[in-house]
């Protein structure tokens, strides 16, 4: 089990990313469209930067939903392969077996 205060953290960071997503999507469309003025794109590049750093998609962490574990998480199912085992060999996946050969 994954520490309690690792886990708050980084539900704090998907809250915050899911808050400010659209305003960092628009300031960034901005920033990169090059028709608009030189001043106005460094402009949107300062708003965006005083945005807080944990609102950003790419500091959130794919962690297990079971166990909070940060590493060897299967992205379409949201647990970590330990987890996964766990819960085939206790039969809870449905069309998953042990293998024996």
């Amino acid at each position: 089990m994954a520490k309690k205060s690792a886990i708050n953290k980084n539900n704090k960071r998907i809250k915050l990313s899911n808050k400010y997503y659209s305003k960092r999507k628009k300031l960034k469309d901005i920033i990169m469209d090059k028709k608009i003025s030189l001043e106005e794109r460094f402009k949107a590049q300062q708003k965006l930067s005083k945005l807080p750093r944990n609102s950003s998609k790419s500091r959130v962490m794919n962690r297990c939903q079971i166990t909070g574990r940060p590493h060897g998480v299967y992205r379409k199912l949201k647990i970590s392969r330990i987890a996964l085992r766990k819960l085939g060999l206790e039969g809870k996946i449905p069309g998953m077996i042990k293998s024996s050969w």
